[in-house]
Parts: structure tokens; sequence; C-alpha cells
């Protein structure tokens, strides 16, 4: 199946990898104080001290909140909606993490649900998991804390349930990570989305919270179709809906996890991890990114004049490889959706490696020097990217 053939299974499925037409609008608009950073970064509008500056960002768990869903329906077990509200908390706190804000953050959730089928205990534990892991993270030493949220009743909107947050900071503009410093000569460490760190309950099977309504239908079958019709698009053609091999609960190839509990493991949170960098290494890491949509090709979106080698990648977990051999999907795409192995990746001076991949073994998350950078070697300069992994060579420019 060529890429072009992926690309359209995608659109057909109301998903954009690239959301590339969102950058043609929002990549014309201010882009604060660093625009090289990670995230949009302004003045202290709260208290106007012109030493600060704030950064505010909004997110959410996106469709893996149907994947909760349908195990809620299946087993009646509510409490897995407490890994959703951290995928949601998550994919904002890591976001936030990559411009150097990892403490004194709030956060705040909105909870837009069908009160049929998201009933009071459903959204009671999911309010519960918010709390518990946000308290989690406070006895790791990151201050965070919650100021609450709305609950919309929007049956119209959604057949079960959407989850999104927010998180707010201010913060010095001196310790800012501005990944406009991700210049050739650096050294690229990845951290593995994959494993268990000392901060997680469970094995986590590093899918995170990117490509889900994919991953969700390639895998899972059309019993699910048929039982929950309220978790698909309507629009969507028959043949992408549900269309893989499994069950929730069958085994994983590969893993000791399930389907389901790899599709469900709750997004891992770099956090602890990024402070502990900061805190040891803050002068040689020179730019942080956090590998969520676009996958391992979000690194082309930072840096200028920048060839971006990645030759020695952290193997890919038994979730992505059953997603690929289920759905025929391009190695070009599945970097391009998927994080792949890790998640998350600092651009360092390599004389900081091996601390760096030290402080994360010490949380018990796998890391490695995964590639480096170079001069662009494009005619115009700009930023571009080369993956090999064993036969495998893919290449990716800034606008592909």
């Amino acid at each position: 199946m060529v890429t072009s053939e992926i690309s359209d299974r995608y659109r057909q499925r109301g998903v954009s990898s690239s959301k590339e037409e969102v950058h043609a609008v929002v990549d014309g608009l201010d882009r604060g104080l660093f625009p090289g950073a990670f995230c949009k970064i302004t003045e202290d509008y709260l208290t106007g001290n012109p030493e600060k500056c704030n950064v505010i960002h909004a997110d959410g768990a996106g469709t893996k909140s149907i994947l909760a869903y349908l195990w809620y329906r299946e087993t009646g077990d509510a409490t897995v909606f407490r890994g959703t509200a951290q995928d949601s908390i998550v994919m904002n706190l890591d976001d936030l993490a990559c411009v150097g804000a990892t403490d004194d953050v709030v956060v705040s959730s909105t909870v837009n649900r069908n009160a049929r089928n998201f009933p009071g205990e459903a959204l009671a534990e999911l309010i519960a998991g918010t709390e518990e892991f946000l308290e989690g993270l406070r006895s790791l030493g990151v201050r965070v804390t919650s100021c609450g949220g709305e609950t919309a009743d929007v049956g119209d909107l959604t057949g079960t349930v959407i989850v999104d947050s927010c998180a707010v900071a201010t913060l010095d503009r001196e310790k800012i990570v501005d990944n406009a410093a991700i210049c050739p000569g650096l050294a690229i460490v990845g951290f593995a989305s994959a494993g268990q760190a000392i901060h997680e309950k469970s094995e986590n099977s590093g899918i995170g919270s990117n490509g889900l309504t994919s991953a969700r239908h390639d895998l899972l079958s059309s019993t699910y179709k048929e039982k929950y019709p309220e978790t698909r698009d309507p629009q969507t053609p028959e043949d992408l809906v549900y269309c893989g091999p499994y069950q929730m609960n069958d085994p994983l190839p590969g893993s000791n996890l399930t389907v389901g509990q790899a599709l469900l493991s709750p997004t891992r949170c770099y956090v602890p991890l990024v402070k502990a960098i900061l805190s040891e290494r803050r002068d040689q890491v020179k730019g942080l990114v956090h590998c969520s949509g676009g996958g391992q090709t979000k690194c082309l979106r930072f840096g200028n004049g920048v060839k971006h080698v990645k030759e020695n990648l952290l193997p890919a977990s038994p979730v992505f490889q059953a997603i690929q051999a289920a759905s025929g999907t391009s190695d070009e795409e599945m970097h391009r959706v998927y994080n792949m192995g890790h998640r998350l990746e600092a651009y360092c001076e390599p004389a900081a490696t091996d601390e760096l991949i030290a402080i994360a073994q010490n949380l018990g998350i796998e890391a490695q020097v995964v590639g480096r950078t170079e001069p662009s070697e494009l005619p115009d300069g700009s930023n571009h990217l080369i993956i090999r992994r064993q036969n495998l060579t893919l290449t990716y420019d800034s606008h592909s």
C-alpha cells in the first residue's frame, strides 16, 4: 500500500496526521516572545512583571476516550476513565515541559458528554482520576494543581465523551527552553514511551494519545461497530470502521498486555524527568521536543537550517508493530503518525548525553542517543529529517 493510499485512508476517517490546514492558518499569526519555542509564550499579562512570561496550553485525550468507553461498556469498570483523565492532562503538561514549565502549573478540565451513555459513575471516576494523578505528581515534587473545570451535556455533539484540559503557568523568561537554539552539532537523546517508569502503576505500551482513531479501527474488529455505533462517524466508509482482527481482551502479540490494555495505557508523563534534567544540565540542553502530533517528524518544526538524523531509534514497541501488521500502513506514515518508541527527545551538547540517560534510567525510563543534528543539505537551507532503522531509510522535509 503506497503512502498516498494510506494518507487517503486517514483522511477518510476524518483525521489529518500533519494538520497542514491548521498550520496554514496559525503559522502566520504572532508567535509570541520566543517564536522558536515549542509552545507560544507571551509577556506576563497576569502581573505585568517584565522578567516573567505566561504560557497556556489546551489539548485533550482525543478519541482515546472512546476506547475507555468501549472498555466501560464491555466490563462495567468505570475506573478506566481515571487513565483518560491522565491522558488529557499529560498532553498539556508534557508540551509545557518542553519550554521549561515544570512547576507551578494550574490545570482545568472540560468534559463534554452524552449523559445517556456516560453516566454519573463514569464522570465521578474521571474527576477522581484527575485528582489522583495530580496528587501523584505532587508526591514526586512537581507543583501542579487543579482549579476545577466544566462538564457539559452535549448529546447532539458526541455519542460518548470528550475530555479536554487546559494548563497555565508563569515562569522566568531566563529559564525558557527555546527550541530556536536547536542547531547543527547536537546529540538527540530519545526517552522511551514504553516500559514502566517508577511513577507508573503498570507496564505502558507507549501508545500515548496520538493516532488513536486509526489505531482503534485498524486493530479492533467489526464486533464493536455493530454493538456500539455511537463510537463511530457514520460518514466514514464501512470498510475503514473497526476493520481489525482483535477483540479488546485478546493478547497483544509480543507483549504481556492485551490489545485493550495496550491501547488504553495512560499517556506517560515526562514532567518529572524534564524537571530533573533541567535541574542538572540546563545549560547543555538546547531544545526539547514532545513527539506528539507528527510523531517522529515533529522535530522538523524546530531549529533553523538543521538536518535531523535519527539512526539509532529505540525499538518500536509491540502495539505499533501490531497496528502496522493489521493495517498495512507504510513505514513512512507510521513514523509520521506514531511516536514509534520514544515520545520525548532532548537536543543537547554531546558531552551531556550520559548524564541525561542516567537521569532517565533512575526514573525507570529507557533512554539512548537516537541521533544528531547536522547542517541542512537542502538548497533553501530548510530543515529536513532522515530516519534509518535496519534496512529502512525514510526522508522528510518541512514541506512534506
